[in-house]
This record gives C-alpha cells, structure tokens and sequence, in this order.
C-alpha cells in the first residue's frame, strides 16, 4: 500500500514530471535524500512508468483525431495476434484497445486532416489480417485529455 506521502509525490509527478527533486521534496515536506529515495523505490516498484513531454499535435500537423471501432473478420488467437502486431507498427496509431461489445477494437488514432485520414484508412488500417470493418467518429472538440491518474 502507498503511504499519503508516496501518493502526495505521484500526485506532483503526475502535473509536473520535470519538477526538480529539491522542490517536489519541499512540496511533499521531506528531505531530497528521502525523497529522491521513495522515487527511485516508486520506479522500482512499478508505480511510476516513465516520463514523457506533452506535444502539440496543432503545430505538429496532426490536428484530426479519430476513433475508429473495428470488427475483425473472425475471433480467434491468430487473428488477434496478427491485429495486434499489425497496428502496433502503425505510427498514427496513440492507442489500441480489444473491448467487450459490438466491435473488436477500439483505436485511438491522429492525422493531418481527413484527406490524410482517408489514406491512413486505406492504406495501413484496412490492409491489416482479418479486418473485416471499421466506423469512425472524428473528434470535433476535445473537452478533456488527460494522463492524469486519480489517485485516492
């Protein structure tokens, strides 16, 4: 189980992962020695996966983002297998996740705009083993994104 004060320094990671070790242990009233120590033990254990930079996808040219629900042809390990590495090599592609329901899959995916859309449907997601269909929503607004976790 965390402590308060574990949860208190994943909290601060969480909204700034380039806080320095001297003002997150003032944040979370503990010496840098002691603090630096429950971080390097918080990555250790798993809690904590990595650090990355938030990007602007506005000024990176990849504006439009899409979910698409996609149904595979057939249900079994081999197909699965096959979608899986298929779409793990697809750049556009931010997320992919098999759910419960009536659709296989559920992508998580960012482009130019539709015309490279429409490419990056045709050309990569449609060519993938054992895809049988696909319905796509195009996000008009994003009323929030976050990696944020709660953390009780």
């Amino acid at each position: 189980m965390l402590d308060k004060i574990s949860k208190r320094i994943l909290a601060e990671l969480q909204n700034d992962g380039r806080i320095s070790n001297v003002e997150l242990a003032t944040r979370v009233n503990l010496s840098p020695a002691a603090c630096l120590e429950r971080v390097r033990k918080l990555q250790e254990s798993g809690y904590i996966l990595g650090y990355t930079a938030q990007l602007n996808p506005h000024l990176l040219d990849v504006a439009l983002l899409v979910f698409i629900e996609v149904v595979l042809d057939r249900t079994t390990p081999d197909v699965f297998d096959a979608f899986r590495r298929g779409v793990q090599a697809i750049p556009e592609v931010l997320e992919c996740h098999m759910v419960a329901g009536g659709f296989d899959y559920l992508v998580k995916a960012r482009v130019k705009d539709m015309n490279a859309y429409r490419d990056f449907l045709g050309k990569s997601l449609l060519q993938l083993n054992g895809v049988r269909e696909t319905h796509t929503y195009a996000v008009m607004e994003e009323v929030k994104n976050t990696s944020c976790l709660p953390i009780k």
